[in-house]
């Protein structure tokens, strides 16, 4: 089944939705990447491949939602003019 736009799914919502609100601070939008790499870095010395990957996928994933992927800017509210 095709849908209207490509971000348009059956009834789900994206799992990084950067227009929410808990996303708006640019602290927030660093850290969940930066967490991710010290986590990735952690595994690797722990031995553990193949988490680091899974761990590294959801970090790049991230950056990618965050920071590189095209946002529709927010609608303009028209502004209320006052007429006499």
């Amino acid at each position: 089944m095709l849908l209207g736009t490509p971000h348009e799914t059956a009834g789900q919502e994206p799992m990084i939705d950067p227009d929410h609100p808990f996303y708006r601070p640019l602290w927030r939008r660093l850290l969940i990447p930066a967490v991710c790499l010290v986590w990735v870095i952690f595994e690797l010395v722990a031995g553990e491949a193949f988490w680091a990957v899974i761990v590294g996928a959801i970090g790049a994933y991230a950056t990618y939602k965050l920071f590189i992927e095209k946002r529709d800017p927010p609608p303009q509210r028209p502004l209320d003019t006052q007429e006499d």
